[in-house]
């Protein structure tokens, strides 16, 4: 097993790891997914179903959209 780290910055954004990156076939602009399972977290590129997934419902997804919300929130 291979273990890579990387930071998280203040807002929240870490760098994907090369090893990583190539090990999942990453290029800038793909689309990648997190499966959180019991406590864990499974990263992938993300699968034209995950996006159709997605496309489908982000309508319906409008909690937390302001500004107000987005400062009340950040630090979660």
């Amino acid at each position: 097993m291979t273990i890579k780290t990387s930071r998280l910055t203040r807002k929240y954004q870490a760098t994907i790891p090369g090893a990583v990156r190539q090990a999942l076939d990453l290029r800038a602009g793909d689309v990648i997914s997190f499966e959180i399972n019991d406590g864990e977290i499974r990263l992938r590129k993300a699968r034209p179903l995950d996006l159709a997934f997605t496309h489908a419902v982000e309508g319906t997804l409008s909690e937390w959209e302001s500004d107000a919300d987005e400062e009340a929130y950040r630090e979660l």
